[in-house]
């Protein structure tokens, strides 16, 4: 998942928006409480196909409600980051227009109701996601700012939402820490410290899926530099879901200011869970073995480094979009390649 931690990194702004938590309070109807959490549970652990079933049921038992469509989408949109394979932007979008004309109906019988808006958050959120993955920045912020509004509602609905909380914690952090060169300025806030409070709250919170906070967080404490709560979020979430490969990513990252050596353990342990995959198109692979043959380099084991950058340029890639997609990569790992040969020699 190589391609989270970019976006952490660069379009991080925009997280706010996978935050597909629910409310705090267990919905009222025990069948869709129940499925809902079977299938968040499945996209926790990366049992996709498990999850589209779940999924699929809900939305047959329960065709008013846009429920089952968003999180149909929600479950093609993280298979493929996780995989690093292109959206099935139709597919998605489909989904995402059936839900929205369904949440419609709903808002126009029930304005005030929290359910409701909270819908409407949801589908301006994932569009905005995978509009920004696109590279269709003005339409993944025009949604964006929808989520956000949608999201004022729910709050102003009931203070206590703590959903609301989960987006408007990251937003807040993520707005001040890209513009924290301007923060000086008397206009410019810095709301770092308080977006950090809003994830605190909505992690402490009983919802269905506040991994999703704790994830937001992770990255944040990184960011913030309290690399050692980074830590100790991402071990206290795996103890949860012990195979996760989103929080394992956030745990290598956090470690790497630390215990380089733990850096490697974890990225070897993400390095198996991806061999597993059927039909890996080997990004994934290249890009673990490549920050593991750095690290071995920045601790001085060149043979190790050398051995991996070996194994690298040994793979068959058949994708050319992958290819295309892993050109500057490769480059890299002949040149770090060419300077362990050097170092060895000498």
């Amino acid at each position: 998942m190589p391609g989270i931690e970019l976006l952490v990194r660069y379009k991080i702004l925009l997280l706010l928006l996978l935050s597909n938590l629910l409310y705090g309070q267990n919905h009222p109807d025990k069948s869709i409480d129940s499925l809902l959490s079977d299938g968040i549970q499945n996209i926790v652990v990366q049992d996709y196909d498990s999850a589209f079933n779940v999924f699929i049921k809900l939305d047959q038992q329960f065709n008013t409600l846009p429920l089952g469509q968003i999180y149909l989408a929600a479950t093609e949109i993280a298979k493929s980051v996780d995989y690093m394979e292109d959206i099935n932007v139709e597919y998605v979008d489909s989904l995402l227009e059936l839900a929205s004309d369904k949440t419609e109906l709903l808002l126009e019988a029930n304005p005030d109701d929290l359910w409701n808006n909270y819908y409407e958050a949801l589908i301006f959120g994932y569009k905005a996601y995978y509009y920004s993955i696109s590279g269709s920045l003005i339409a993944a912020f025009s949604d964006g700012v929808q989520c956000l509004r949608s999201f004022h509602k729910c709050l102003e609905i009931d203070p206590n939402f703590y959903e609301a909380y989960t987006a408007m914690g990251t937003y807040n952090y993520w707005k001040s820490a890209r513009s924290k060169a301007f923060l000086w300025l008397p206009f410019v806030a810095d709301n770092r410290e308080e977006g950090i409070k809003y994830l605190e709250r909505a992690v402490e919170s009983s919802t269905y899926n506040k991994h999703l906070a704790a994830y937001s967080l992770v990255w944040i404490y990184i960011d913030y530099g309290e690399n050692q709560k980074a830590i100790d979020l991402s071990i206290k979430s795996l103890q949860e879901f012990q195979d996760s490969r989103f929080f394992k990513w956030g745990l290598a990252r956090a470690y790497k200011a630390i215990d380089k050596n733990k850096t490697i353990d974890v990225y070897y342990d993400l390095l198996r869970s991806v061999e597993t995959l059927e039909n890996s198109n080997l990004f994934n692979n290249v890009v673990l073995m490549h920050k593991i043959a750095m690290l071995y380099d920045e601790i001085g084991d060149y043979s190790k480094s050398l051995k991996l950058c070996n194994e690298i340029l040994a793979f068959d890639i058949k994708s050319d979009k992958i290819r295309q997609r892993l050109v500057e990569r490769i480059k890299r790992v002949r040149e770090l390649k060419e300077s362990l040969i050097k170092k060895l020699d000498k």
